[in-house]
């Protein structure tokens, strides 16, 4: 009985979905010059922290400049505190911008390329393209936000150390229990920008230029967070889907406060769904003809 080749062993087995588009879409997204120089501008913002802090620390007012929890007071305490801050100023904006630009990418770009009609010419349904796309998205969003975390700790640990980690209601925890911490935060940012990238992708549908969706998905989200500033609008605010982007506070807390948390991955969870929903049913029946 002949023993199987290796073209055997590793052919995939009948049923199992393939990850081929998925490949395709990252190497995508990852492999164009503009987004890796997206993603340096990200990176760059917790290595001017960490300089700016090491080398001309200024007393700290108590206030943070993205409007959350004031973590630039601790850097010098604890090298985790970097990572916090960076995502804490990035999130109003530059973290916004890189998952609208790859979201509002996604669909439209191939439209303005003319090879949406050609990539709906193969055998692949139009909801699982749509899928494939969301997905790779939401990992954008992961990546992204680990990509400034990651930065973040790698500096601030070789410029301030580790050690305990003392958290915003006072508590002071060991450096394992504090990345912990740090990762959850990354987990609920990444969770709030799949929600974004939502919103992108219904956008998207809707338009063949990448550059018009991004600006319409910024002045969505700048919008959001104006109204969430005014007092006046307050009856809206938990609505919003900005509304409780900072609220990751609530996870450096003993113990956690997780009811913000909670209501915060709710209204993601609901904005995701929706905007998703509404792409699918925009593109399903939409005339390709670029």
């Amino acid at each position: 009985m002949s023993t199987p080749g290796p073209a055997a062993v590793f052919r995939r087995r009948p049923g199992m979905p393939s990850t081929r588009f998925l490949r395709s879409e990252l190497l995508l997204i990852f492999g164009r010059r503009r987004n890796w120089a997206g993603m340096l501008v990200l990176a760059a913002v917790p290595i001017l922290i960490a300089v700016a802090v090491r080398f001309w620390a200024a007393p700290s007012n108590g206030e943070s400049g993205g409007g959350g929890p004031d973590f630039a007071s601790q850097i010098s305490n604890n090298g985790l505190f970097v990572a916090l801050t960076a995502l804490t100023l990035e999130l109003p904006l530059f973290l916004p911008l890189a998952v609208a630009a790859i979201s509002s990418d996604s669909v439209a770009g191939e439209a303005n390329l003319g090879t949406l009609r050609y990539l709906l010419a193969v055998p692949v349904n139009r909801t699982r393209l749509l899928a494939v796309k969301y997905l790779a998205i939401v990992i954008f969003a992961i990546a992204a936000t680990l990509l400034v975390a990651v930065v973040g700790i790698v500096l601030g640990l070789a410029f301030f150390g580790g050690g305990n980690m003392t958290l915003l209601s006072g508590t002071q925890v060991s450096f394992g229990t504090g990345l912990w911490r740090l990762m959850l935060v990354c987990g609920y940012i990444s969770f709030a920008l799949a929600a974004l990238g939502a919103i992108g992708l219904f956008v998207s549908t809707l338009t063949e230029q990448p550059i018009g969706g991004t600006v319409a998905i910024l002045i969505l989200c700048i919008a959001s967070e104006i109204m969430d500033a005014v007092p006046q609008l307050s009856a809206i605010q938990p609505y919003l889907f900005t509304h409780y982007w900072l609220a990751f506070g609530d996870l450096l807390r003993d113990p956690i406060a997780g009811q913000q948390v909670l209501k915060g991955l709710l209204v993601a969870a609901i904005y995701g769904a929706v905007f998703w929903t509404a792409a699918w049913a925009r593109f399903a029946g939409k005339d390709v003809s670029s």
